[in-house]
């Protein structure tokens, strides 16, 4: 499987990517730019976030109203999200809208207006958000987890912010990281649909060809001083017991990020899965269980969760450490694996099938590696992943001095972080 794909870097830094989907009537735009929570301090911790969402404001040429009816109007969507290393910008339109809308993202980025009266409203609208997020425990107990993995870290604190910090923060403030973060060393304009590479550098030499070529901002590095934590415990008013179990693990350059697929494949990934099979399917404990992995630059998470019978969630619990002990401690058939191995390309292939999936894929390529990986390359290191490459990672990885878990229950749950870890001591 290969991509049609063009890269350029423009003399100030900011990098042109293209994927001719010649066949296609829609072209996807993405505006990426390398920063996200991890390069926030305490202080700022949300601001990335913050950003985000005041681009979406208006700027010194549009209002917020131009800006959606000039996309919305011409049957384009446009959104954007925030992740610990990166923010995209991006939209989806008919071809013949391309440059304009290449225009509307680049105003976005270049001049938002960020007026006092904007940023006084938008903070309400992000702590209504803040307050959305902790009322659906099975988002909560995933920020509490990161705090236990990466504790006293950014990684470990929520990409949201804080009700504080999100009033505490100035116009300055807001104003001071945009120009410092938002540079072209650290900016990647991605296109996927039927585009011609040269005049996409052309138009966004146009639009963007000015931005400051300073070099891309740094974050600091996940090191052996930053600890994590076994357990945590948070009661709400409830129905239903809610768990993250992770273990901090490599980052995205490691060779065994592969393999590690795999892994979360044959625990958790699908229907087929051993915990999906165990915890539901058998014993009727969950309606959903899940395996997923979150790999960063140096460091990274394996997440198992789920929703549990508030009841029995103390069994539950006791089979999924069973179950990663049994994978550590057995290798895993030939044919099971065979099976995670189709999954695992099969999902790939299909996900690249669109313009906007393509276009995160060289978004997120460019960002993360330098450079783009083509598709075959991911599915010929799984297909040479072996079963005992998968012992051996489970062996290192699932272990009891390496887990943490955090759990949401019921108020009157009698689930305590003491019992949890006395479960994870049996892994």
């Amino acid at each position: 499987m290969k991509l049609n794909v063009k890269s350029t870097t423009l003399d100030n830094g900011l990098r042109v990517v293209t994927s001719d989907m010649s066949q296609l009537a829609s072209v996807a735009i993405g505006i990426w730019v390398g920063v996200g929570g991890r390069y926030e301090t305490k202080k700022l911790s949300g601001i990335s976030h913050f950003i985000e969402h005041l681009l979406f404001k208006g700027t010194k040429q549009r209002s917020a109203q131009q800006i959606s009816q000039a996309i919305e109007g011409r049957g384009g969507y446009f959104n954007a999200f925030t992740q610990e290393e990166s923010t995209c910008y991006y939209a989806r339109i008919t071809s013949d809208h391309t440059w304009s809308v290449l225009d509307i993202l680049a105003d976005m980025y270049r001049s938002p207006r960020l007026a006092p009266a904007d940023i006084d409203k938008e903070k309400g609208v992000i702590i209504e958000e803040i307050m959305m997020y902790r009322d659906q425990p099975h988002h909560l107990v995933q920020d509490l987890l990161g705090q236990l993995i990466w504790s006293n870290h950014a990684l470990g604190r929520p990409l949201i912010g804080t009700p504080r910090n999100i009033i505490n923060m100035s116009r300055s403030d807001i104003v001071d990281f945009k120009q410092r973060k938002y540079v072209a060393g650290n900016t990647v304009v991605a296109f996927a649909g039927p585009v011609n590479h040269e005049e996409c550098c052309r138009q966004v030499q146009r639009s963007l060809g000015q931005e400051s070529a300073r070099k891309a901002p740094s974050y600091p590095e996940v090191k052996r001083d930053v600890g994590s934590t076994r357990a945590a415990v948070e009661r709400k008013e409830i129905e239903q017991s809610h768990l993250a179990l992770g273990v901090r693990i490599f980052g995205r350059h490691d060779r065994r990020r592969y393999a590690l697929k795999l892994l979360s494949v044959i625990l958790g990934e699908n229907m087929s899965s051993r915990l999906f099979q165990v915890v539901r399917e058998r014993n009727g404990l969950a309606y959903s269980v899940h395996s997923s992995c979150h790999l960063f630059d140096e460091t990274g998470a394996m997440v198992i969760s789920a929703g549990l019978d508030r009841n029995r969630t103390e069994r539950a619990l006791e089979l999924i450490c069973r179950e990663l002990r049994r994978i550590r401690e057995k290798r895993v058939g030939a044919g099971e694996l065979r099976r995670a191995k189709d999954y695992a390309i099969g999902q790939l292939k299909i996900g690249l099938e669109s313009t906007t999936s393509q276009m995160m894929w060289l978004g997120e390529n460019i960002l993360g590696y330098g450079r783009i990986h083509q598709p075959q390359r991911a599915i010929d290191r799984l297909e040479a992943v072996t079963t005992s490459d998968i012992q051996s990672l489970a062996d290192r990885l699932l272990r009891t001095r390496n887990i943490s878990a955090a759990l949401v229950v019921p108020e009157d749950s009698p689930i305590s972080e003491a019992s949890v870890s006395r479960q994870l001591a049996e892994i």
